[in-house]
């Protein structure tokens, strides 16, 4: 069953339709799944202490209701190596229309994975993984099946990946830790079954794996009816 926290999550949403990444973080985090360490605030100094705590670089993301996509309106700034280049973009995020503060979040290296989920009519949540970043919608990598995922379901969907020589460790590169991955995505699976009819789809781009864990640093979670 959701907690109340969760459910008060999605409540809170259910007049905008989806809830933005922090909420949608949040969502995750409470449900166990491992997310980055972020702070949401719109005081620019609050974020300039946040990222001296967790360490440059840090990635800055604008938080609106008014964006569904980040990246088409510049709302995506990844390394930024000190206070003055975070408060540059601090103010240049606070331009774009809904402004309601800044993610600052901790870097992550590794493969970028994505994963999701769709409401099918026919067959139910039906769960996606695939190579993820910014190409995605270009080669469209991707697996499917239904949810409730099993292990072997995971195993079969990396299998089919084009991509898959990228999380087997490609040209020398570490290899990702696919039991993080597959904890995760079981993990996942389970939160969407809860989610009983209330969620319509959910996108997770990217998923950053790497040798010692899989986390969550960006999520989108629409709500049924506003697909």
């Amino acid at each position: 069953m959701l907690n109340q926290e969760i459910l008060q999550l999605l409540t809170e949403a259910s007049a905008r339709g989806w809830l933005m990444e922090p909420q949608a973080k949040e969502v995750f985090r409470l449900s166990g799944l491992d997310v980055t360490r972020f702070l949401w605030t719109e005081d620019s100094q609050e974020a300039i202490r946040f990222a001296v705590k967790i360490g440059y670089p840090v990635v800055a993301k604008v938080v609106s209701p008014e964006v569904i996509h980040k990246s088409d309106v510049s709302g995506v700034v990844l390394g930024i190596s000190g206070d003055k280049q975070l408060g540059e973009v601090f103010k240049e995020m606070g331009r774009i229309k809904g402004f309601q503060g800044v993610i600052v979040e901790e870097t992550v290296r590794g493969t970028e994975l994505i994963a999701g989920m769709k409401m099918d009519r026919q067959f139910g949540p039906i769960i996606m993984l695939g190579i993820g970043g910014t190409s995605v919608e270009i080669y469209k990598d991707v697996a499917i099946r239904m949810a409730p995922l099993r292990e072997q379901d995971i195993e079969s969907m990396l299998m089919s990946l084009k991509g898959r020589p990228l999380v087997e460790g490609y040209r020398g590169a570490e290899p990702i830790n696919v039991e993080a991955l597959k904890k995760m995505l079981l993990a996942f699976s389970s939160l969407v079954m809860e989610f009983e009819g209330r969620v319509g789809s959910i996108d997770l781009n990217p998923v950053i794996c790497n040798a010692s864990r899989c986390v969550i640093t960006d999520a989108r979670i629409m709500l049924t009816g506003y697909l």
